[in-house]
């Protein structure tokens, strides 16, 4: 039964990586044609929903999302979600239709293909590096600035301890959405880690959860502010994940 499951696991890892290649192939002149001007950015972020949507369907995944708040069309959001699973991305593109940019490791330009769209449309960090964090806020005041959101795992990171339930989260969020007077909207991914976390030979078909939950303003708040609203964006995400996996 072991050397079944292997065999599936290996398989269904292959698999994977297989559907993120074929929608990006197919879309390519179009995907390429929308990243030639910042405007166009729009345009690009259809497509990506659509690759998203492609890799969660192909996998067998089926996603339930749970609103406590309504999500306005054209206004500028800060999201923010627990990150446990490279499917994060895709399950964030498939449940925000709000046009935003992901602000990313600079890991995941390494990857064929995905990658050389991932660092021409994402906002890429270094967390070792001073010089590039700051860069980070730069560009996403301009992205906020160009009407769209922004998206952040928290986590600065997957956890190597897959038992760790949520990590601690950085500030970098935070500052950025009372600087901009942006709403945070915390988001719970329940099942990403069981459905496919960073272990190969882990992973199954099955139910994705989400829980977008009440907004956090951050207007007329000071920038000392930023903690208190971490440590409240982190315990509601924790509370729910939680609730869904007792």
């Amino acid at each position: 039964m072991r050397a079944l499951k292997i065999v599936f696991w290996t398989l269904y890892r292959v698999w994977f990586y297989i559907l993120m290649a074929i929608p990006i192939i197919v879309m390519f002149p179009f995907l390429f044609i929308s990243i030639l001007k910042e405007k166009w950015y729009p345009y690009f972020f259809v497509m990506a929903r659509i690759w998203a949507k492609t890799i969660l369907f192909g996998m067998g995944f089926r996603v339930k999302i749970e609103t406590e708040e309504g999500i306005i069309v054209g206004k500028s959001y800060m999201f923010v979600a627990n990150h446990t699973s490279m499917t994060d991305i895709m399950l964030m593109l498939s449940v925000v239709k709000n046009p935003f940019v992901f602000v990313g490791k600079t890991e995941l330009a390494k990857i064929p293909l995905f990658g050389f769209f991932y660092k021409r449309t994402c906002i890429l960090v270094d967390r070792s590096s001073s010089k590039s964090r700051m860069e980070v806020f730069e560009r996403a005041q301009k992205k906020i600035n160009q009407g769209f959101s922004i998206c952040i795992f928290p986590e600065g990171g997957v956890p190597f301890d897959e038992s760790i339930v949520l990590d601690e989260f950085k500030d970098g969020a935070f500052r950025l959405a009372i600087d901009h007077h942006i709403p945070i909207v915390p988001i719970t991914f329940a099942d990403n880690k069981k459905r496919f976390s960073y272990t190969f030979f882990s992973g199954s078909p099955g139910l994705m959860r989400v829980k977008i939950h009440h907004f956090f303003d951050t207007k007329n708040q000071a920038a000392d502010y930023k903690k208190t609203i971490k440590t409240e964006v982190r315990q509601v995400i924790l509370k729910q994940l939680q609730e869904f996996n007792p």
